[in-house]
């Protein structure tokens, strides 16, 4: 969506956008699977959740209000067959067991989602365009590997 909305794409929302998801910053993500991998019990299931349930269209209409880009881009499309209305996560089994909790409040971790979109856009450009692929065709090729 952010790369979309940077590039003035349509922004695909399913049926009314009202389906809800568990949003969690990465950073937080990735601390609770370090912490899983350090002090979790082998063979145990731990859910990560950022206790942060929000709609896709208020995900989307705040990606476009960040970025300045008018919610015209949004383009409703058919709903899969069988599509969850509502993803739900119960975290409190790491949060009990481990102590984990996340530290990124919704409203900063999307701020730091958007500015590393803006800082990193060659990254992600090469890889949505799939010269990445190339590159490293070439790269292997070069060195016989291919």
């Amino acid at each position: 969506m952010i790369a979309n909305a940077l590039n003035d794409k349509p922004l695909p929302v399913y049926g009314t956008g009202e389906n809800v998801r568990d949003w969690l910053y990465v950073e937080d993500h990735c601390r609770a699977i370090d912490l899983i991998i350090h002090k979790g019990r082998v063979g145990e299931v731990y859910n990560v959740g950022g206790h942060n349930e929000m709609t896709n269209i208020d995900i989307v209409k705040i990606i476009c209000k960040e970025l300045g880009k008018p919610e015209s881009l949004i383009t409703y499309v058919a709903d899969r067959k069988g599509h969850d209305m509502r993803y739900a996560i119960d975290p409190t089994k790491i949060h009990n067991e481990l102590g984990w909790l996340p530290e990124t409040k919704f409203a900063d971790g999307i701020k730091k989602t958007i500015k590393w979109y803006l800082e990193n856009r060659e990254w992600w450009e090469t890889i949505i365009s799939g010269e990445y692929q190339n590159y490293y065709e070439k790269m292997y090729a070069h060195r016989g590997e291919a």
